[in-house]
């Protein structure tokens, strides 16, 4: 046999994992633990992190991360990128199910989804590491020419800010290191007019948690399903095919004539 087919070969059949097993009409295994006996008192998004990462969190830190969703990602707004997806699916007569995996989809952007946020937290924990910080900005900005977490289109202050800001400080989990540097990198950017966005503060405060970015873009991946079905819902409430719609009229069209066939 080829060596480059032995993984599929040993894997034919069976499927080790330490994740857990449904034992049917007995229990739920979930890493170890009795699902529905042991775990039973956890809310949903300490379960979540449990999952993705094996680790047990603080109530603090729960309610953390709950309303990092809650404040940044979950707007009921049809104009942006993925609630549209998701309203054009309610507009369509889809399903929940269907519209809100497609706007999940595409929430894996470059520039302000999954991307970005993977980006945000890679950058801020190898920053911590680096021997000059300034150095360490200007060759993400040589780079990328920006830097993960700064900066904003529309307007440079972020709404979001504040009141995750607060929470973290009312929960004390307001000083870590990498929050610490996230201001330091935004003083070093101010002069280029480029803030702290959501996205930074957020990548911050979850590195400051111990998540790791495949962890961090993990625990993103639903975050914005509120405002996802939301949308949805919205547009299945309004006629069909009526979100958006484009009159053919206002298409400046410079091809060849109308022909007859």
């Amino acid at each position: 046999m080829n060596p480059r087919w032995q993984p599929l070969a040993d894997a034919a059949g069976r499927w080790e994992t330490d994740l857990g097993a449904w034992f049917a009409g007995e229990r739920v295994v979930f890493r170890g633990r009795d699902l529905l006996n042991d775990l039973a008192p956890l809310p949903w998004m300490e379960l979540l992190l449990y999952g993705i990462t094996g680790r047990r969190f603080t109530p603090e830190q729960v309610k953390l991360f709950e309303q990092i969703w809650t404040f940044s990602i979950s707007y009921p707004d049809p104009r942006l990128w993925n609630n549209r997806v998701a309203a054009l699916g309610g507009s369509a007569r889809t399903t929940a199910a269907l519209a809100a995996g497609a706007a999940t989809a595409v929430t894996e952007a470059r520039i302000y989804g999954g991307q970005a946020n993977h980006g945000a937290i890679s950058f801020i924990r190898r920053a911590r590491l680096a021997a000059n910080l300034e150095a360490e900005v200007n060759e993400e900005l040589r780079r990328r020419r920006h830097v993960p977490g700064y900066g904003r289109p529309i307007v440079a202050d972020d709404e979001r800010n504040g009141p995750v800001l607060r929470l973290a400080r009312e929960l004390g989990l307001a000083d870590g290191p990498h929050l610490a540097l996230a201001f330091e990198v935004e003083r070093l950017l101010r002069r280029r007019r480029m803030k702290m966005n959501i996205t930074g503060l957020a990548a911050a405060l979850a590195a400051d948690q111990g998540l790791t970015p495949p962890e961090y873009q993990a625990y993103l991946a639903f975050g914005f399903g509120a405002g996802i079905v939301a949308c949805y819902v919205d547009a299945a409430a309004h006629p069909e095919q009526a979100f958006f719609p484009f009159d053919c009229a206002r298409i400046e069209y410079e091809g060849p004539p109308p022909r007859s066939w």
